[in-house]
């Protein structure tokens, strides 16, 4: 009997301390149970009456009278039902009218039909919960979004690129039915490439008890003490938030842990006076402040990835309050004016690439795994920077830069003095600065009405100088086109492109300023084209072509060789890293995607990934092309390239061997040859053994479809990814890069085709299914590839996708959904 009463304490004792942990601080996904609904930009009684009533959202508080979307009252049962994150653009259609920069999509000031997104979602709220604080976070909703909570009007956010967090807690009923609502339009072009629209990153429902740390209120910052790196001192401090009716006394203790959760340090605030905080007041005070000393960290890089988690427990009145867990990483970043980057001491040289933020099938808003994803395809070839182009990067992307070991340059969307552009660089700042991969603050990219005038160097003084305020453990820069002005107040300057910039003679000039390339051209094209496309929907690499006055040399290399070659210079980052939609130059509909991308719209690598691959990695890498499937190219005389970085490389055509060539450091190499089916192969030598091998052949026509998965066990949470790539074979087993069959798809099991593509800059088919619980969809293959991202739902099980074709074998992928 005593056990047994042994054993009841202490499982009350376990749910007093659940149950007090929770009362502390509670973060919901808010993804789920959304309803979408288009609107109308032109007309506003077709916006459903949106600010129409005698006694509009601006006028009155929660008007008895509105009947819009924001009221309780208002029946969205016709609405379709949708997870965040949410692209609503990726459903539309092409026209030939619409926005090139855009890639022809139907949205913007020509399609007021279909440029407003309307979405509601209804939630409960436990009447035990009253009294405590709720916030709601949008990490970025695109665009000119408005917030209401019951029809309260909460307020609103123009950048669609901004994180924005409202406070509810005087809006809600409490054991009742909830309604949030949102507007966002999408009309207005904040940039210059496909955006999407609509609710297309996370968000979150944020309880706490009234007095809280404040949203982004915890800064943490490393500071090495030592030059053998072995002594640190974390700098931690926290902004508190009373959102009570009373003042209240808190301290705050921090303590640090190790990737195992091991503690390692601790600052106790309650040894301290406590501080007073006013009712209704946020303030950050000396008291909530430390300098934590460390021996012999783990030091972050992109090598070694290595995350610290900090620990940040508030006090009132003896009790614990609010506790947040945040990741950071020590490392020591310095851009020296003749030793370019140093990461922890070391050199450093920027192996980059831009990046926008959209991927195929589900457009802007790219779930998790996908981002993961992309970076890990990225760090294959060697890559350790991203270049977030040209807006703040979602959190959940630096979450994964962190934990992969990818640096970012984090870059302000719009530039400027004014109230609202330094209050957005501080958004931006205080949101992410304990992000350990964020090497740069970029105030702005290319501000032509600024780069030549002399209110340029001003604004971006003032900018700078606003951005060390709010973090001054990172220097700040500014990507120039060619301008001038803007780079003087700097201490590190962004040059894009070395054909606008005379970088040399700007060194000369500026001895004791650092600088990297933030944009170089990749020179790509569309990936497996090595012709002219009379249609205007592919483009042959421009590498493979003669580039002005340096066409000895293509474009990929040009921009490699110098940063390579210029030790005071930090490195580059290539235009860009994945194609991306809209932007087509030089091309026109019906291209509809850049093409400039070292891997295609999904992934798919093109010729120059493994140039960088061979720049860019140790690992022996020898790569061919063209392709050696140029169907009615034959008996014409052809240029074979290799891109490596062995000492020589052997090429072998049809089984004649050709010249042995010493490989160029960060070149390629070049034979001639005439074309006929058969076989080409390449072996790379090193101090004359054998150390890698290509061999391309002439593949008959597709009769396989290959099905494989980058994970084949994935989380059944209704959030996690598989990607899906299928690659289609003859017969005999040779992949055949020029197949472009249709291919039907067919799912079974606990999981849904989220989105498909081929990586086809001209592509105009549908994306993804338009009924989530559709098992059935097609993609048509292009040049020998198509990709699908499997989702799973959150029943732990199986599925089992299923590829098929006229005349081919079909293709199977089993996904395993784990709890």
């Amino acid at each position: 009997m005593k056990k047994h009463l042994r054993i009841l304490v202490n499982l009350i004792f376990l749910c007093c301390i659940s149950m007090h942990a929770s009362a502390q601080r509670s973060v919901i996904n808010f993804d789920e149970g959304w309803k979408f609904h288009f609107g109308n930009a032109a007309d506003p009684a077709k916006d459903f009456g949106c600010g129409t009533e005698y006694f509009n959202y601006l006028t009155k508080a929660n008007s008895i009278h509105n009947t819009g979307p924001y009221s309780v009252k208002f029946d969205d049962k016709d609405w379709k039902d949708v997870t965040l994150p949410h692209d609503f653009v990726v459903d539309l259609p092409f026209d030939s009218v619409a926005s090139h920069s855009h890639g022809y999509k139907t949205v913007g000031y020509k399609y007021p039909e279909t440029s407003v997104g309307w979405y509601r979602k209804t939630f409960k709220v436990d009447a035990a919960d009253k009294g405590k604080h709720f916030e709601i976070l949008f990490d970025g909703v695109f665009r000119n979004s408005r917030v209401w909570v019951n029809g309260f009007y909460c307020g609103g956010e123009e950048s669609g690129y901004l994180s924005k967090c409202y406070d509810i807690t005087n809006y809600l009923k409490y054991g009742e039915d909830n309604v949030v609502c949102v507007r966002c339009d999408a009309t207005l072009e904040e940039g210059w490439f496909y955006e999407g629209g609509g609710i297309y990153r996370h968000v979150k429902m944020i309880e706490t008890n009234p007095l809280h740390f404040a949203n982004d209120g915890i800064s943490i910052r490393s500071k090495i003490s030592s030059k053998d790196m072995s002594v640190a001192t974390i700098n931690v401090r926290a902004a508190i938030m009373n959102s009570s009716h009373e003042g209240k006394e808190c301290y705050v203790n921090y303590t640090i842990l190790d990737a195992q959760g091991n503690e390692v340090a601790t600052a106790l605030g309650e040894s301290r006076d406590h501080a007073s905080i006013a009712p209704m007041k946020e303030v950050e005070k000396a008291e909530f402040r430390f300098d934590i000393p460390m021996t012999d960290p783990r030091m972050w890089s992109p090598e070694v990835p290595y995350l610290y988690t900090m620990v940040a427990e508030l006090y009132s009145g003896g009790q614990l309050v609010d506790k947040q867990e945040v990741k950071f990483g020590v490392r020591h970043i310095k851009f020296h004016k003749k030793n370019g980057l140093l990461v922890n001491g070391i050199r450093t040289k920027i192996k980059g690439v831009n990046l926008h933020q959209d991927h195929a099938g589900v457009g802007a808003a790219i779930p998790d795994a996908v981002l993961a994803w992309r970076v890990r395809q990225l760090k294959a070839l060697g890559c350790n920077t991203i270049r977030s182009s040209h807006n703040p990067m979602s959190p959940a992307l630096l979450d994964i830069c962190d934990s992969l070991g990818m640096m970012v340059i984090d870059e302000n969307r719009l530039s400027g003095t004014s109230e609202l552009q330094i209050s957005n660089l501080e958004r931006m700042i205080n949101r992410d600065r304990n992000h350990p991969s964020i090497v740069l603050w970029s105030l702005g990219n290319e501000e032509w009405g600024i780069e030549w005038d002399e209110r340029g160097e001003e604004i971006a003084r003032t900018m700078k100088e606003y951005a060390h305020n709010f973090d001054a453990s990172r220097p700040a820069t500014f990507a120039t086109s060619s301008g001038p002005t803007v780079e003087v107040p700097l201490e590190v300057a962004s040059y894009n492109y070395i054909m606008q910039n005379p970088i040399d003679s700007l060194h000369k000039v500026y001895p004791e300023r650092a600088c990297f390339g933030s944009e170089e051209t990749t020179g790509c094209g569309t990936r497996g084209v090595y012709y002219d496309d009379p249609e205007g929907r592919w483009m042959k690499s421009l590498n493979l072509k003669p580039n002005g006055k340096d066409s000895i040399m293509n474009c990929i290399e040009r921009g490699w060789q110098f940063y390579a070659t210029r030790q005071w210079a930090s490195g580059c980052c290539f235009w860009t890293g994945f194609d991306y939609r809209g932007e087509p130059n030089p091309m026109k509909f019906p291209a509809v995607d850049s093409q400039f991308g070292i891997l295609d719209y999904c992934g798919f690598p093109k010729d120059e990934a493994w140039y960088l691959q061979a720049a860019w990695t140790y690992k022996p890498v020898v790569h061919l092309l063209p392709n050696w499937n140029l169907k009615g190219h034959e008996g014409e005389q052809v240029q074979i390239w290799a891109y490596s970085n062995c000492d020589e490389v052997q090429l072998i055509v049809n089984g004649v061997e050709m010249e042995k060539k010493l490989m160029p450091k960060n070149g390629h190499l070049v034979w001639e040859a005439v074309y006929q089916p058969g076989e080409i192969k390449a072996v790379g030598y090193n101090a004359g053994e054998k150390v890698a091998e290509e061999v391309l052949q002439t593949a008959d026509d597709a009769a396989v479809i290959n099905v494989t998965a980058d994970r084949e066990e994935i989380k059944a949470d209704g959030c996690d990814v598989s990607v899906i790539t299928i690659s289609l074979k003859d017969k005999k087993g040779k992949f055949n890069p020029t197949a472009c069959n249709q291919l039907a798809l067919h799912i079974d099991g606990d999981a849904r085709i989220l989105g498909v593509g081929n990586g086809d800059p001209a592509c105009h088919d549908a994306e993804r299914p338009t009924d989530a619980t559709a098992h059935d969809f097609t993609v048509k293959a292009f040049n020998g590839f198509a990709q699908v991202l499997v989702q799973s739902n959150k029943n732990a099980g199986k599925a089992t996708l299923t590829v098929s074709g006229d005349q081919l074998k079909a293709g199977k992928q089993t996904i395993t959904m784990t709890k």
